[in-house]
């Protein structure tokens, strides 16, 4: 896997009850099914993409662009995801502050459940943290460090550091399959817009410089990192131009009612509404997307909005619903019973057939007004409270205006 960067603006708080018990149950079930249909080690590339893993806050009601969505989301997957380890094969260790110092007696005590080698889990853990906080000295400090571990003994880290002087955070991935040598081009990826020069001690360009080294401080910068492919902004709100319009118009499009009667039956989810099908869409794709259709995160947060009020106040009634829905699915396909499952997968397929002719018009800010001032209606909530029922009441328009 290779790099790939992007801005983490720095948000501080807390994430709510009513929404951090959601994350944990829409955070499990999507961990499931990518584990059911694809596999342990499929999880953990996914971990390691840094647009994957943004799009998966997204979808989970997050600030859909800032640095909140790696604590909260490794929070939520570490408390459910442990609760069926045995069952799952997949751990979490460590966390934010003093939760990473407890990673080494985590992993130990994983090793001792299932015959792994511990102390080369540890080692591991602490090397990636050395990298990223030594060898690559780009001017943020680490203060979160996850090990998130397969009962195979493969593995991914997800670390993440602060540069209080520029109010950025940068996200660094590994992936076990792809590190050849902890000294020499380990990342998965690496989300940080380049603040200028970097001391990299692991690209290969610096081969010589490590066998000869005496002092890190006598070094001189290496070279510049890759420049972003990934920068997501400082403001708030959700633009036109933060997301693909093709995509989430197809995503919308299979939502609508109209087009929604002729197949709920082929796809198991009758009595679903519309809002319910566009989350699912949604959801769909971070389970069965390919890794190009993650290029624009901040359309995944149409799904369950986001808990600071962008795009929109989160659905809670359609989130559940999502979760039900999801829920329901898994516990079929534990029983042998596919079809909810499979149709799930369709409800991509279809998704994506849509896009091949979609045509996007000028429809986002009509659709934008439209989720917030109908917020109401699906027990939209923010860290502020619900939403309220416009006096005017709500407004009609849509795309099918345009």
């Amino acid at each position: 896997m290779g790099r790939s960067h992007a801005d983490l603006p720095l948000h501080y708080g807390k994430v709510p009850r009513w929404l951090a018990e959601r994350m944990g149950r829409l955070g499990i079930a999507i961990t499931e099914a990518v584990v059911t249909e694809y596999g342990r080690d499929e999880f953990l590339r996914r971990m390691g993409d840094p647009h994957w893993f943004q799009a998966l806050g997204c979808v989970m009601g997050m600030d859909w662009h800032s640095s909140g969505i790696t604590t909260s989301v490794l929070g939520a997957l570490k408390r459910n995801v442990n609760e069926r380890s045995r069952e799952l094969g997949l751990y979490f260790c460590g966390g934010r502050g003093k939760y990473s110092l407890k990673t080494p007696d985590e992993l130990l005590a994983v090793a001792g459940r299932t015959g792994l080698d511990g102390q080369a889990l540890v080692r591991y853990s602490k090397l990636s943290a050395k990298v990223d906080n030594t060898a690559v000295q780009d001017g943020y400090q680490l203060y979160l460090h996850s090990f998130i571990l397969t009962a195979e003994g493969r593995w991914a880290v997800i670390q993440q550091g602060m540069n209080t002087a520029t109010r950025m955070a940068r996200r660094y991935h590994w992936v076990s399959e792809g590190v050849g040598s902890f000294v020499e081009q380990p990342h998965a990826g690496v989300c940080g817009r380049n603040h200028g020069l970097i001391l990299n001690l692991t690209d290969p360009a610096a081969r010589q410089s490590r066998e000869g080294i005496v002092s890190l401080t006598r070094e001189n910068p290496d070279r510049l990192m890759r420049e972003a492919n990934l920068i997501l902004p400082t403001h708030h709100d959700v633009r036109k131009g933060d997301v693909n319009m093709k995509r989430l118009g197809a995503a919308l499009t299979l939502a609508h009612e109209r087009y929604l009667r002729d197949f709920e039956s082929l796809l198991m989810l009758e009595g679903v509404g519309p809002r319910t099908v566009q989350s699912l869409a949604l959801v769909s794709e971070v389970i069965h997307g390919t890794p190009s259709r993650f290029s624009d995160p901040a359309r995944f947060s149409f799904a369950h909005g986001g808990k600071d009020g962008h795009p929109f106040p989160v659905p809670t009634r359609t989130y559940d619903q999502t979760i039900g829905v999801l829920e329901d699915s898994l516990r079929r396909a534990r029983l042998g019973d596919r079809e909810k499952s499979d149709s799930l997968k369709r409800l991509h397929r279809m998704a994506l057939q849509i896009e091949r002719n979609f045509i996007p018009n000028d429809f986002f800010a009509a659709q934008l007004d439209k989720e917030r001032r109908e917020s109401y209606k699906y027990g939209g909530r923010t860290i502020y409270g619900k939403a309220k029922k416009p006096e005017e009441g709500p407004v009609q328009l849509s795309l099918w205006d345009f």
